[in-house]
C-alpha cells in the first residue's frame, strides 16, 4: 500500500510540474516581453567565471541581481570548476536554453567542453557537461571550445549550438551541431559553419535574424586584422558571407559581442567586450550595418565580460527580483549630500542596510542624503528626513517591476578627518594664527606616484578646511617631480619672525622648502637636504622625514629612514644640517619607518612604523630617550596603534602626535586603509589611505596607554 501511495504521489508531482509548466509556456508566449535579462560572467579569477544576472527595464540600465554573485554554481556544472561566455535562449516551447564554455582559465586556456543548461522559469536549472574531445572521433585533439550559442532551426526543428574549436596547426572555425530532445548532448557531429576566407581564426559567434537573413557576428583573431565582422546567409547552416569592414566602434581590442532587439523598436543593440580597458561598449543601429556608439545612455553596477541580454517579461522579472534580489548602483545609494562622507558608506546589500557616515555639525533630525536618481529607478521618500533616533526606510523601485527597501543609517563619524585619500599625516599648531595645520601625503595614485602636497587647517581638530596645494613638484621644485611622500613640517621663530619649514620626500630625497605662512606657499631651496644613506647602511630608503624642536635646548633636529632611524641636529638656518651631527639610531628589530618624535615631562618619545603600509597589520610602536639623539629604552609593551578588525578598521600607521598648547592633553594623527573597501583591494589599499585622529593618553609613569583605533574619532576641541 504504501508503495502504491508513494507511485501516485510521485505521478501527482509530475503531472502537476508538467500543468504549470504548460500554463507558464502560455503566459510566456502571450504575455509581451517589458524587461531585461544579462547574463554575463566577470573575469579570469576562480570566483569570477560563473554565471551572473542582471536586470534593466529599458535595455540600457542594468542592475545586478544576487549582489552580482554567481546564480549557479560553476563547481557543481563544470569539469573545471569555471563557465564563461554564457548565451541564453528562449525556446519556441517556451522553455530557456543556456550554453556556457567550460573553462577555468587558472589551469590555463585550453579546454574540450562546454556546459548546456535547461530551466522551465530561469531560476532552477538542470545541466549536461558536452566534452567535444571523449564524443566525437575527429575531434579527439581538440585545444579549445569557446563560446557556445543556441539557436533554433525551424527547418530541422532543432536546437542548434554552435561554437568555435582549435584544431592542433589550424585556427579557430565556427562550427555547428544539433542538441538532442532533452537538451543534454550534441546528437550531430560538429560541422564547419564559418571559417575565415583568408586562414585567420574567428571565435565568439552571434546569429540574429532579420527579414530573412542570418547575421553572423564574430570576432577576428588576429594581430593584424581584428575586430568585430558580420557573415551573411539567407540559410542558417551555410552560404555566409563575410562583409567588408567592422562593425565595432573602437580601435581597442574587443570580444564577445551581444546582439539583441530592444522591445516594441526596430532599435538593436550591438555590445562588446573591450577586454584590455576593462570596459563594456553599447552601440545601436536599425540595419545591423552602421552602428553608432551610445555608452553615454548606458550604466551597469558591474563589469560583465562577454554576456548576452534577452528580453523577458514582468512576470519573469518580478520572479527573479523575488528569488535573487537585485542591487542598485553603488553611486546610487551613496548619497550626494555635501554632509556624506562618500568614501566611506557601506552598503550591506544582503541584510539590506546602507550606513551613511556624516560630517560633524550635521543636522540629523532634519538631513536630506539626496539619494542619485538613475532612470529607471524610482527613490522614496524625498527630501530631509528624521535620521536622529533611527534608521529610516527608503524603497528603490525598479520602475514598473519590483521594489527594494533598505533600512539607512546617517551617523556623525569624524574619522577619517578629512575627504579623500591621504596618508603619512603631519600635524602642527601655528602661534602665528593660532590655528591647527596638517600636511598628508596626497593619496590615491597608483604606486604612491603623488606629485604634490596640500594643507588643511583647523581651530578644532574636527573641522578641517582645505587651503590647496602648498608645494607642487611640476611647478615648484627642480630637482625632482616624482614621489611626494610623507612630509614634515615646523614652525621656528627667527629673528622675531615665525618662519615654517617644510620637509619632505621626494624620489627618495628629503628635500626642504620655506614660508612665512604655515599654509604657504612653500618655496623649496633648490636641491634635496638629505639624498644618501648614511655610510655602513646599505638597506632601505632615504625616505619619512620628521622634524622636532627640543624644549629643553633649543636645538631643532631631522630624523629619517626606512630600514633604518637617522637623526641630525639642523642648523639655525633650518634648511643645512651640522656636520658630524648625525647618528644612526638604534630602534628595536621592528622598525621599518615613519619616525616620530615629541617631548613630555622629562623623556623624549620615538614612535614608528613597523610593517609594509601595503600590509592590514601596519603598526606604531615606540621608544624612549632622555635625549633627542640619547639611546632607548624599548617598554616591553611598546605597541601603540594596531588594527581593529572587529570594526573594520585595518593598516593603521605612519603617525604623527599634537599637543594642545598649555595642557597635558595630547592626539595622535595617522592613516588607516580606506573603509570599507580597503580591506578588499589587497596591496593597492596601501595607496587608497585616509587621515584619523585619536586620544593618546600616558599612565602615571610616562608609558603611552595603546591607542584604540575608533570610527567616530574625537569631539571638537572646546574654545
Amino acid at each position: 500500500m504504501k508503495q502504491i501511495q508513494l507511485l501516485f504521489s510521485s505521478l501527482l508531482l509530475s503531472f502537476t510540474f508538467l500543468f504549470f509548466a504548460s500554463c507558464g509556456v502560455t503566459k510566456k508566449i502571450t504575455e509581451n516581453t517589458s524587461a531585461y535579462l544579462f547574463v554575463y560572467f566577470t573575469g579570469n579569477a576562480k570566483s569570477e567565471e560563473a554565471v551572473r544576472f542582471a536586470l534593466s527595464k529599458d535595455g540600457y540600465h542594468f542592475y545586478a541581481l544576487n549582489d552580482n554573485k554567481p546564480v549557479i554554481s560553476s563547481e557543481d556544472i563544470s569539469s573545471t570548476g569555471g563557465v564563461r561566455d554564457p548565451h541564453i535562449l528562449r525556446g519556441v516551447d517556451g522553455t530557456f536554453y543556456m550554453a556556457v564554455t567550460d573553462l577555468q582559465t587558472a589551469n590555463g586556456w585550453e579546454n574540450q567542453a562546454m556546459v548546456l543548461l535547461k530551466s522551465m522559469d530561469l531560476i532552477h536549472w538542470t545541466s549536461s557537461k558536452v566534452d567535444i574531445s571523449k564524443v566525437f572521433d575527429g575531434f579527439k585533439d581538440v585545444k579549445r571550445v569557446w563560446a557556445p550559442q543556441t539557436i533554433y532551426d525551424t527547418k530541422a526543428k532543432k536546437y542548434m549550438v554552435y561554437f568555435s574549436m582549435l584544431q592542433p596547426g589550424g585556427t579557430d572555425v565556427v562550427y555547428y551541431a544539433y542538441a538532442n530532445k532533452d537538451f543534454t548532448a550534441l546528437e550531430t557531429t560538429p560541422k564547419q559553419l564559418f571559417f575565415s576566407p583568408i586562414n585567420r581564426s574567428c571565435i565568439d559567434a552571434d546569429i540574429i535574424e532579420k527579414n530573412g537573413k542570418f547575421h553572423l557576428f564574430m570576432k577576428t583573431e588576429d594581430e593584424k586584422d581584428k575586430g568585430i565582422k558580420v557573415a551573411i546567409s539567407d540559410k542558417l547552416t551555410s552560404g555566409y558571407v563575410l562583409q567588408e569592414g567592422y562593425v565595432d566602434q573602437t580601435d581597442e581590442s574587443v570580444e564577445g559581442s551581444g546582439i539583441f532587439k530592444l522591445n516594441n523598436s526596430d532599435t538593436y543593440i550591438l555590445m562588446y567586450d573591450m577586454y584590455r580597458k576593462g570596459k563594456y561598449q553599447f552601440t545601436s543601429s536599425t540595419d545591423l550595418k552602421n552602428f553608432k556608439v551610445i555608452d553615454e545612455n548606458v550604466s551597469m553596477n558591474f563589469h560583465p565580460r562577454h554576456g548576452t541580454v534577452l528580453p523577458i517579461t514582468k512576470t519573469e522579472a518580478d520572479a527573479l527580483i523575488n528569488a535573487f534580489g537585485w542591487t542598485p548602483d553603488v553611486t546610487m545609494l551613496m548619497g550626494q549630500s555635501q554632509a556624506v562622507k562618500q568614501n566611506n558608506v557601506i552598503v550591506d546589500a544582503e541584510n539590506k542596510k546602507i550606513l551613511l557616515p556624516v560630517k560633524n555639525g550635521t543636522d540629523l533630525a532634519h538631513f536630506n542624503p539626496e539619494f542619485k536618481q538613475n532612470s529607471g529607478v524610482l527613490i522614496s521618500p524625498f527630501g530631509a528626513q528624521d535620521f536622529s533616533k533611527k534608521a529610516v526606510k527608503y524603497d528603490f523601485e525598479l520602475e514598473g517591476l519590483a521594489k527594494m527597501s533598505f533600512d539607512v543609517e546617517a551617523i556623525v563619524r569624524n574619522n577619517p578627518s578629512v575627504a579623500g585619500y591621504y596618508a603619512d599625516p603631519e600635524i602642527l599648531y601655528s602661534n602665528k594664527d593660532n590655528r591647527f595645520h596638517m600636511y598628508p601625503t596626497s593619496d590615491g595614485f597608483t604606486d604612491w606616484s603623488g606629485y604634490y602636497f596640500k594643507s588643511f587647517s583647523s581651530s578644532n581638530l574636527v573641522d578641517w578646511t582645505d587651503d590647496g596645494v602648498l608645494l607642487d613638484f611640476q611647478k615648484d621644485v627642480a630637482w625632482t617631480d616624482v614621489k611626494a611622500w610623507a612630509p614634515a613640517a615646523v614652525e621656528k621663530k627667527i629673528d622675531g619672525k615665525y618662519r615654517y619649514f617644510f620637509y619632505y620626500t621626494g624620489d627618495a630625497k628629503i628635500g626642504v622648502a620655506v614660508s612665512d605662512n604655515p599654509q604657504g606657499p612653500f618655496t623649496d631651496i633648490g636641491k634635496p637636504l638629505v639624498s644618501v644613506k648614511p655610510n655602513g647602511i646599505t638597506r632601505g630608503q632615504v625616505i619619512d622625514p620628521d622634524v622636532f624642536n627640543d624644549p629643553v635646548s633649543g636645538k631643532s633636529y631631522l630624523y629619517w629612514g626606512n630600514g633604518f632611524m637617522v637623526g641630525a641636529e639642523l642648523n639655525e638656518d633650518m634648511i643645512s644640517l651640522k656636520e658630524n651631527t648625525l647618528t644612526v639610531l638604534n630602534p628595536d628589530g621592528t622598525f621599518r619607518e615613519g619616525t616620530e618624535v615629541f617631548y613630555r615631562k622629562g623623556k623624549y618619545y620615538f614612535m614608528w612604523s613597523q610593517d609594509d603600509t601595503r600590509s592590514e597589520n601596519y603598526r606604531v610602536r615606540y621608544a624612549t630617550a632622555t635625549s633627542p639623539l640619547g639611546k632607548f629604552t624599548i617598554p616591553k609593551d611598546n605597541l601603540v596603534l594596531a588594527k581593529d578588525s572587529s570594526r573594520g578598521i585595518y593598516g593603521t600607521g605612519h603617525n604623527s602626535v599634537i599637543q594642545i598648547p598649555g595642557t597635558d592633553e595630547w592626539y595622535i594623527v595617522y592613516h588607516r586603509f580606506t573603509i570599507p573597501k580597503g580591506i578588499e583591494m589587497g596591496r593597492a589599499a596601501g595607496f587608497n589611505r585616509e587621515v584619523c585622529i585619536d586620544r593618546l593618553y600616558f599612565d602615571e609613569e610616562g608609558n603611552i596607554i595603546p591607542v584604540k583605533p575608533t570610527l567616530e574619532g574625537i569631539q571638537p576641541l572646546q574654545k
